[in-house]
């Protein structure tokens, strides 16, 4: 009996001798040189601009991607494809608590929950994602490359409290329309 003891102690700890119990490899984003772009869409067309990274970071085990988490600065929400008059209009109403309610609501983040591999670079990634007090799980893709990550984001305001506009929740809105979902592309350097 001692004999089995000591031999299946021994085997415990060669095994754990041999495993690796490495720290994931945690890269921090340079918000300086990281990019958010948003795109927005509605029956006459569209409205596109920037949203500023205020912290991230992401995960590795190895050259493999296993997490992140990153937050946005609400309060840089603006428009690229205007200027003047209306481009201060569509800021103003973005930041307002018809969309995204800034002053009550100044960052929204992502938690990555889960990362399966998809290819040598690629991963299908879902975290959780707060935006206006509001978090629900996302999924998408993301590439990474060296020190760059890229993933493009298809979200729906709607499931965070983001309203305005809506056919889903407003009748007769004609040509006033503004669909439900929108684009982010996220271009990060760490």
């Amino acid at each position: 009996m001692k004999n089995k003891i000591l031999k299946s102690v021994t085997i415990f700890a060669v095994v754990l001798g041999t495993s690796s119990f490495t720290e994931p490899d945690t890269k921090k984003v340079d918000t300086e040189k990281s990019e958010i772009t948003w795109k927005g869409y509605k029956v006459t067309g569209s409205h596109e601009g920037t949203i500023a990274l205020e912290s991230g970071e992401l995960k590795f085990d190895g050259d493999k991607l296993i997490g992140g988490e990153f937050a946005v600065d609400m309060t840089t929400i603006g428009a690229t494809d205007l200027s003047g008059e209306y481009k201060t209009k569509l800021d103003g109403h973005l930041k307002s608590n018809d969309f995204f309610g800034v002053e009550n609501h100044p960052t929204a983040t992502l938690v990555i929950t889960k990362v399966n591999p998809t290819g040598k670079n690629s991963y299908e990634v879902t975290g959780d994602l707060a935006i206006k007090g509001k978090t629900n799980p996302i999924t998408f893709e993301m590439s990474v490359y060296g020190s760059k990550a890229t993933a493009n984001l298809k979200i729906d305001r709607t499931k965070y409290d983001v309203r305005y506009g809506s056919g889903s929740f407003f009748d007769n809105l004609g040509d006033k329309t503004i669909y439900d979902e929108f684009d982010l592309v996220v271009d990060l350097v760490f």
